[in-house]
């Protein structure tokens, strides 16, 4: 019998070097940032804009400025708060100079001296004051608000304490009052809101305290102004003036004049305009139904419609009258 040998085989043994961890430790999957889509990003440079924009224009917003020491500033003190001037003589020496200074701070300053010098020393100041009214036109020309508002506040106390002498019926021309009165309905029609109510309060002072005759004149040339704001604000001004005149004063400027004036308002684009035009017309109105009452044997209504399509337009005086139908109604 063949003897079968058997050979011996070295048992596979695993490499200790080889051997699998006891738990398999995959790595972590990190979030892919991906960049937003162009659509994404015009809209958010937009939005950026927008918010930029809306700060640069907002007047009202706060914008946190970096504190520093060295800036000046000024206050705004009411009329009522102002006190007299310790030595008015010496200080109206040099109030020109002050005014004209370059420091902005310091001509605030001469500014409010004109205030109280317009309040409490009045004849003081009217012998300079159409060279005063000259440099406050140069201050509201200014870029710096500060400034622009305490000369239209030093407009308004100069007009409240020497409006009655400012402007004469036999005076036609006055450079300094022109150019302050167009400085003002330029002010007064911007969208810088606390210059605009500034404004208009001086050119509610103006309307009140000035001769209504001289200044309606002056107020006649703007009813067919250009800019539509600034037409508004001289037919306010118009129908304050009307408000004080009696008349005779409106019959001295003229009584078709004045419904000529008050009829083409009616059709300006701002309600503003538009409804100090409905109080020019009732003024007019008014002054013409005194003239009528006694003397006239027609009723007041029919000679009024007679007035009225005798100087405007058939639209026109149909729709003057229908203003003073409803009133009366």
């Amino acid at each position: 019998m063949a003897h079968i040998g058997v050979s011996w085989v070295r048992p596979y043994t695993r490499s200790i070097d080889n051997a699998l961890p006891e738990e398999i430790q995959r790595p972590k999957k990190i979030a892919k940032i991906g960049s937003p889509s162009p659509a994404a990003k015009s809209k958010a440079v937009v939005l950026e804009e927008v918010h930029r924009d809306s700060c640069k224009n907002d007047e009202n917003s706060t914008i946190a400025i970096p504190a520093n020491p060295t800036e000046q500033s000024v206050e705004y003190v009411s009329s009522l708060d102002l006190k007299p001037l310790v030595d008015p003589e010496i200080k109206i020496q040099d109030l020109l100079i002050e005014l004209e200074s370059k420091d902005w701070v310091k001509a605030c300053g001469a500014l409010n001296d004109v205030r109280r010098l317009a309040l409490f020393n009045t004849p003081l100041l009217l012998p300079i004051l159409e060279k005063v009214m000259a440099v406050i036109v140069k201050t509201m020309k200014n870029p710096r608000s500060a400034l622009i508002k305490t000369s239209i506040m030093a407009c308004t106390d100069v007009f409240s304490s020497l409006g009655h002498t400012l402007l004469s019926s036999e005076e036609k021309e006055n450079p300094a009052f022109d150019s302050l009165l167009l400085q003002l309905l330029l002010k007064a029609s911007q969208d810088k809101r606390f210059v605009c109510e500034e404004a208009e309060k001086a050119l509610e002072a103006m309307a009140t305290s000035i001769s209504p005759l001289p200044l309606l004149n002056k107020l006649y040339s703007f009813v067919t102004h250009s800019n539509l704001r600034i037409r508004a604000k001289a037919a306010v001004a118009i129908s304050k003036c009307t408000k004080r005149m009696g008349h005779e004063t409106m019959k001295e400027f003229g009584l078709a004049a004045l419904l000529k004036i008050g009829s083409q308002l009616l059709n300006d684009r701002l309600p503003e305009a538009r409804e100090a035009a409905r109080c020019v017309v009732n003024s007019v109105y008014g002054a013409f139904s005194t003239e009528t009452t006694e003397s006239a044997e027609q009723a007041t209504e029919d000679l009024w419609e007679q007035f009225c399509s005798s100087n405007l337009s058939a639209v026109a005086a149909q729709s003057v009258c229908k203003i003073v139908s409803e009133k009366r109604c």
